[in-house]
């Protein structure tokens, strides 16, 4: 189907989102992207630009509806990379548009109500409990045991998920759960051991194809507790394809139970001892590069271009979604102690590397590194493949080995 004067709007413009915003333009797209960081880099690929918060749907629509009086025509809408589902269903709703509707944009949204619609459609989650009240947090944290994790109901980014082993943490843990909760909502919900996947499903009038399929990797954590910091991830997975097989089959239930009958459901998924379960379902693309970069290297399916194409309301045929490429794909982030940075080198011999597809560095001179405490402050990344997993992991340890960072002396 041509897309000659087709319009998409694309709500982020940010650096994960630049990948898919580049793709929509070679799939001959006219693009409004909306930021609302007038300097966010997207928005130099924008045909039209709304400079207005990626959380404000009502104010992107009112944007939206101001250039369609002037003849600007809107025929699909994604987030690109960017974790604003509501934002997006408050235009594609306004303007009949294919997508989530309101309520199936609220769930995957709000962490508690995603969970109570879940359990509701018996589909296999953590147990999970509301602690907005402080005064519940002490018996309901003894009633789910420890370890548990504790987390803000609506934040992004992994801000304020913390992993909890005893109550005489609880209640500084539940502040900062809060602090990062814009409704000051916090939960707790039960630990789950085992291996943890990404997956990333496209779905097309109900009919799913999860193409993404990545194991976690967090060997950080016994340095970063209580915070969750997930080093990247690697494919092709080392589970059985029986287990596999269960954990897509739990995600695409998942995302039926939260009626998500149109576009893309990104699960952040854990295999336990009683089966597949569900730690989160979002109803977007994801970030992290998984989507606009992993999952082509690894599958050779432009996963970006489909979701568009869903996004306009097209159909995809089996052999867009059949995968024509296996590949061994690891993503690994730059680990570097405190301090304040005075000089970055060695990034050109980084990205020489065999086998590296992409190398991302977010830190400059002047800038302070912090204990990490969220994904957000994680510094930089390489993503490499090979013919298999272990070297694929290899190549991008190694390339991150060639990053030299020199750190101003205390007190300068």
């Amino acid at each position: 189907m041509s897309n000659i004067n087709k319009h998409l709007l694309i709500v982020g413009a940010g650096i994960e989102a630049c990948e898919g915003i580049r793709i929509a333009k070679s799939m001959g797209l006219k693009l409004i992207i909306a930021d609302g960081n007038p300097t966010a880099p997207g928005l130099a690929m924008a045909d039209w630009s709304i400079i207005e918060s990626t959380y404000n749907g009502e104010g992107i629509l009112a944007k939206v509806q101001q250039l369609m009086k002037q003849g600007v025509g809107v025929d699909g809408v994604i987030a690109m990379c960017a974790d604003v589902p509501l934002s997006v269903a408050v235009v594609s709703n306004a303007l009949g548009l294919p997508g989530l509707s309101l309520e199936s944009a609220f769930w995957v949204s709000d962490k508690l109500a995603m969970k109570t619609r879940l359990a509701a459609q018996g589909v296999p989650i953590p147990h999970f409990a509301d602690v907005s009240d402080i005064s519940t947090l002490h018996e309901r944290a003894q009633a789910i045991g420890f370890p548990l994790i504790i987390k803000p109901v609506d934040s992004r980014g992994a801000r304020g998920v913390q992993l909890i082993e005893s109550i005489d943490k609880l209640k500084q843990a539940w502040s900062l759960a809060a602090k990062e909760s814009p409704t000051d909502r916090v939960m707790l919900e039960e630990y789950l051991a085992g291996p943890q996947f990404s997956t990333e499903t496209l779905i097309d009038n109900g009919r799913c194809h999860t193409l993404g399929f990545a194991d976690r990797n967090y060997e950080w954590l016994e340095r970063t507790k209580p915070f969750i910091i997930e080093n990247g991830g690697e494919a092709p997975t080392g589970v059985s394809p029986e287990i596999k097989a269960e954990v897509i089959a739990t995600v695409e239930k998942a995302a039926a139970a939260l009626n998500i009958n149109q576009g893309v459901a990104k699960g952040d998924m854990v295999y336990t001892s009683q089966g597949a379960k569900v730690i989160e379902i979002a109803g977007r693309l994801s970030g992290g590069f998984f989507s606009t970069t992993q999952i082509p290297l690894a599958t050779g399916v432009n996963f970006v271009e489909k979701a568009i194409k869903l996004a306009l309301g097209e159909p995809l045929t089996d052999a867009e979604v059949t995968p024509n490429n296996q590949q061994a794909v690891a993503i690994r982030y730059l680990d570097l102690p405190q301090g304040k940075v005075k000089m970055i080198s060695g990034e050109a011999d980084a990205k020489t590397v065999k086998g590296v597809e992409m190398l991302k560095l977010f830190i400059a001179p002047g800038d302070i590194i912090q204990p990490i405490a969220n994904h957000t402050q994680r510094a930089g990344f390489a993503i490499a493949c090979a013919d298999d997993k272990q070297s694929a992991i290899d190549r991008a340890y190694d390339a991150l080995s060639k990053i030299q960072v020199v750190y101003e002396a205390a007190g300068s």
